[in-house]
């Protein structure tokens, strides 16, 4: 199934499509990536402001296209990208790549940050068609497209908006089975930003099912009654990576994203940490 999730149904349903900022010069190189990697039939999801352009209609202004690759096809898709011109390299080789062209750029997604969305076949098995700048292609499912974006809360960067934004065009149209799936032993999580959609939009409540909500509140209920079986793991730095660092260095506290709790090691971690702390360096320099 995977091996053809790139090929779309015969009847194309245009209803989803993303023709982003008028007259962004950006536009050509990412219509040059597509094509090619649509051409050498390598499966792959559009993702970022694009899908979300797709799904609520909201348009603005981005620095990058963002692509999501099942792992196991992440090195040819970029390949076939060098070959094509852009220049490639793995800035976190556990979840991202990124190809340049022109002074643009294209974010290669296979999981995520923090270890915890990781690209699977049930990604192609629920996307949508869209027509993406004029191009064919498959969107990520609004499912994975929350999940992944739930657990961005830097100082700097927090995907809560786009959250609030995705619930209210598709709360109705959502699988909560296979949502609340996802998040798993996480769920508190996607109950916080459920919350907080009620809070954004009070007349959108209704839309989120009654079940998913008794389900939440049972769950909570049952957490009043006992603490965790280890209370020394810090799940802080699943949301950020630099604001919980403090509890980690103090010793008070483990590191959730490294097992037995997480698929990272500490190399990944430490490798992130000093690249994105050198770049925010930079960044106060300037």
């Amino acid at each position: 199934m995977h091996k053809n999730a790139h090929e779309l149904p015969e009847q194309y349903d245009a209803n989803l499509q993303s023709i982003g900022m008028p007259e962004d010069p950006a536009h050509e190189v990412y219509r040059q990536a597509l094509s090619c990697l649509t051409k050498a039939k390598i499966p792959f999801l559009v993702g970022g402001t694009f899908a979300l352009e797709s799904y609520t209609g909201l348009v603005r202004k981005t620095k990058d296209l963002d692509l999501f690759v099942n792992p196991a096809d992440r090195l040819r898709l970029m390949q076939r990208l060098a070959d094509a011109g852009f220049r490639t390299e793995w800035r976190f080789p556990h979840w991202l790549g990124k190809a340049y062209k022109d002074d643009r750029s294209i974010d290669i997604i296979h999981s995520s940050g923090n270890g915890v969305c990781t690209v699977d076949e049930s990604w192609f098995r629920y996307a949508l068609p869209a027509e993406i700048l004029g191009i064919q292609v498959r969107v990520l499912p609004a499912e994975e497209m929350l999940w992944s974006k739930a657990f961005v809360m830097e100082r700097n960067r927090y995907d809560g908006g786009d959250i609030a934004h995705l619930l209210r065009a598709r709360a109705q149209a959502m699988d909560w089975a296979r949502l609340l799936f996802r998040f798993g032993t996480l769920w508190r999580v996607l109950f916080s930003h459920v919350i907080l959609f009620g809070f954004i939009y009070p007349e959108q409540r209704l839309r989120v099912p009654d079940w998913f909500m008794h389900e939440m509140m049972r769950r909570l209920k049952l957490d009043m009654q006992c603490l965790p079986a280890d209370r020394r793991v810090c799940q802080g730095t699943l949301l950020s990576w630099s604001q919980y660092l403090v509890d980690l260095e103090q010793g008070d506290y483990h590191d959730a994203r490294h097992a037995p709790w997480g698929r990272l090691t500490s190399e990944d971690t430490q490798h992130m940490t000093d690249v994105l702390h050198g770049e925010q360096q930079e960044g106060h320099e300037h």
